[in-house]
């Protein structure tokens, strides 16, 4: 079950689920205890396809047309002036739009139909758990 607020969904179990945990031990949830609970961010979209901006990066990328796409003209600019730094560029945009680590100016997310594996920034907070290094 999903409940989705302003900026954040909560994620809560499903009931008669049977968890086992890193010992072997099973838990039986019936659903009226609340053990996922987790907020999770919501990413605000504002229009920008996933899909398009990779196809131009592809196709038209020697143009600068995947820049001027998500709202970078300058380097679209540069990129149309230099032939898409004679290729180089372009490859490297390609990879960085295709990996998702270059998304739109505006610092929204792309419209994706499957968010699937993505490349995260991991840190340190009060919410992360270090487990210890177990050596067999």
């Amino acid at each position: 079950i999903v409940q989705i607020t302003q900026q954040t969904s909560h994620v809560v179990q499903q009931p008669n689920i049977t968890c086992k945990d890193h010992s072997g031990n099973e838990n039986n949830l019936t659903g009226k205890e609340v053990g996922f609970y987790k907020p999770i961010a919501c990413r605000n979209v504002n229009g920008y396809s996933y899909k398009v901006a990779v196809a131009l990066s592809l196709f038209l990328g020697w143009l600068g047309a995947d820049r001027f796409y998500l709202g970078y003209p300058a380097l679209g600019l540069l990129k149309f002036c230099t032939v898409g730094f004679c290729g180089i560029g372009s490859l490297i945009d390609f990879i960085l739009i295709s990996m998702q680590i270059v998304g739109p100016s505006d610092g929204s997310s792309y419209i994706i139909d499957y968010y699937g594996a993505r490349l995260t920034r991991l840190s340190i907070t009060n919410e992360t758990f270090r487990k210890t290094q177990m050596y067999p």
